[in-house]
């Protein structure tokens, strides 16, 4: 159905492993990276390429969810507050 790899080494004494096939099929590219107790899921999505750029466009988005970090809000305005400083490039 679909291909999983996965890879691991040993990096700076700790488990490095990437993973792709298993989530986020949807995209065109997709890996799955864990570094001890940090995991990071790492997408690409295109469009059909346009003939007359002749650059790149690139688009990030990070988003840091308060609930990963071990703080969850509570109030009203949860889900309609104002995103973080750090999530604006």
């Amino acid at each position: 159905m679909f291909k999983i790899t996965e890879k691991s080494i040993e990096w700076g004494g700790r488990a490095l492993s990437l993973e792709t096939g298993k989530i986020a099929r949807q995209a065109h590219g997709s890996v799955v990276v864990n570094y001890g107790d940090t995991s990071v899921l790492v997408t690409v999505v295109r469009n059909k390429k346009e003939e007359s750029v002749d650059f790149l466009p690139l688009n990030v988005q990070f988003i840091a969810k308060s609930y990963a970090m071990g703080k969850i809000p509570g109030g009203f305005f949860f889900k309609e507050k104002a995103s973080h400083l750090i999530e604006k490039l």
